[in-house]
C-alpha cells in the first residue's frame, strides 16, 4: 500500500512523505502571499521549521515565524502573535507543530480580525456566531506530532493565564482550508513525545467510541483509529525513523480529533484543569487519567468494547481491553500517577469545579459529579 493520499474529509489534506515541500503551492490555493508560520520555542530553531522556512522563501513568500507559545498556550502568547501578524501585514498563518503550536496558530488567524475579547467566543452555546466570518485569516495546518489532531479540528484550546482554565474556543471556520500530512516531519519526536503524542490519539479515539451520543460515522473512525494506534505506536516508539508506523500514526491523530466530533469525556475533563495548573504534558496525562475512567464508565461500555476488542487483536472483551491499557502504558513508559510527572500542592477543590466546568463532561457516558470526579482525581493525583 502506498501511504499517500489527496483527502477531503473533513478538510483538504495532502498526506504523504515528502509533502511539505507542495507548502508554497497550497498557500497559492488558498491565497496567502504573505504567511506567518506560527509554532512553539522549541520547534523553532530545529532543522524541521528551517527546512520549512526554506520551502517558503524559495517560493518568495518570506520567512516570517512567531514562535513565543507556551506549552499549554494562553491569552497573553495569542495578543503576542496578533501584533506580530498586524504589524507584519500578513495574510495568512501556517500553523506549524504540535498541539500548542496548532491551535495558537489557528487562534492568531481568526483573532486577528476580531473586535470582541478573546473569551466571547468560548464553545458555550452559540457565542461563536458573535465572530466575524469574513476578518478570518485563511489557515494552513502543518502536523510535526501525531497526537492532537488539531489540524482536522474546529477549535483551540487556549488557557486563561488569570484563572489557570482551559478554555475551548470553537468557529467553523477556524478549520484549516489546507492540511498537510507529512510523516518525515514527526521522525525527529524523542520517543517520550512519540508516546505521549500518540497516547492522546488513542485517548481521543477511546472516548468517542465511548461517547453515548449517536454519531455512527464517528463511532466507526475511532474504532479504526484504535486500531492504528495499537499497532503503529509502539513500532513508532521503538524505532522513531519506521516511516510507514509514523504514517499510520500521522492518520490516527487526524482521525482522533475527526471522531470526538461524537463527544470526549472524564480522561479530558480531568486532564485539562491538571495540565492548566501544573502544566503536565496532556497526552501523557491524558494516558494516566484512562484505566481509571474505563472503570468509572465500565457498566455502560462494557458492551461494546466485548465486540470490539476482536477487532483491535485485544482478547477478553472490556476486561481485556482495561488489562491491555495497563500493559500499553507501562511499555510506553508512562507513570502511574500524576506525581510522577512532578505535580503537587494539588487544589482539589479547584480541580474538581474545572472537571466539572469542562466541555468534555457531556460526552462521559457515566454522569459526572462531584463525588465520582473526586475520586477519580485521588486515583490518579
Amino acid at each position: 500500500m502506498t501511504l499517500v493520499g489527496n483527502w477531503s474529509y473533513p478538510t483538504a489534506i495532502k498526506f504523504g512523505a515528502g509533502r511539505i515541500r507542495e507548502l508554497a503551492e497550497a498557500c497559492a490555493q488558498v491565497g496567502i502571499k504573505r504567511p506567518l508560520l506560527v509554532t512553539d520555542r522549541g520547534l523553532a530553531t530545529l532543522p524541521v521549521t528551517m527546512s520549512t522556512l526554506g520551502v517558503l522563501e524559495e517560493a518568495g513568500l518570506g520567512r516570517a515565524i512567531f514562535s513565543e507559545v507556551d506549552p499549554n498556550p494562553n491569552e497573553v502568547n495569542l495578543e503576542a502573535g496578533v501584533t506580530v501578524f498586524k504589524e507584519g501585514q500578513h495574510d495568512g498563518v501556517i500553523a506549524f507543530g504540535g498541539g500548542s503550536g496548532l491551535d495558537l496558530g489557528k487562534m492568531v488567524a481568526f483573532m486577528a480580525g476580531q473586535t470582541r475579547p478573546l473569551w466571547d467566543f468560548e464553545d458555550i452555546s452559540d457565542w461563536w456566531t458573535r465572530a466575524n466570518p469574513e476578518t478570518i485569516a485563511p489557515i494552513i495546518a502543518v502536523p510535526t506530532t501525531a497526537g492532537t489532531g488539531s489540524e482536522v479540528g474546529r477549535a483551540s484550546v487556549i488557557t486563561n493565564s488569570q484563572t489557570a482554565e482551559k478554555k475551548i474556543i470553537f468557529h467553523p471556520k477556524v478549520l484549516p482550508s489546507v492540511v498537510i500530512c507529512d510523516p518525515e516531519l514527526t521522525v525527529g519526536m524523542p520517543p517520550a513525545i512519540t508516546a505521549g503524542t500518540g497516547l492522546d490519539a488513542f485517548a481521543h479515539c477511546v472516548e468517542a467510541f465511548s461517547s453515548p451520543h449517536y454519531h455512527p460515522m464517528s463511532q466507526g473512525i475511532a474504532l479504526e483509529g484504535m486500531r492504528l494506534v495499537i499497532e503503529n505506536l509502539p513500532r513508532a516508539y521503538k524505532e522513531g525513523t519506521d516511516i510507514e508506523a509514523r504514517a499510520h500514526m500521522m492518520s490516527a491523530a487526524a482521525m482522533g480529533a475527526t471522531a470526538f466530533q461524537k463527544g470526549l469525556g472524564a480522561i479530558h475533563a480531568l486532564s485539562h484543569p491538571i495540565g492548566a495548573m501544573h502544566h503536565t504534558h496532556h497526552g501523557t496525562t491524558n494516558a494516566i487519567c484512562m484505566p481509571a475512567v474505563l472503570q468509572l464508565n465500565r457498566q455502560v461500555i462494557s458492551e461494546r468494547f466485548d465486540k470490539a476488542a476482536g477487532y483491535l487483536g485485544v482478547e477478553g472483551g472490556f476486561e481485556g481491553f482495561c488489562e491491555f491499557v495497563n500493559r500499553f502504558n507501562d511499555s510506553l513508559g508512562i507513570p502511574k500517577r500524576v506525581s510522577d510527572l512532578g505535580a503537587s500542592d494539588y487544589d482539589m477543590d479547584r480541580l474538581i469545579e474545572g472537571a466539572l466546568a469542562d466541555p468534555s463532561c457531556g460526552g462521559n457516558p457515566v454522569p459526572l459529579t462531584h463525588g465520582n470526579v473526586k475520586q477519580l482525581f485521588e486515583e490518579v493525583l
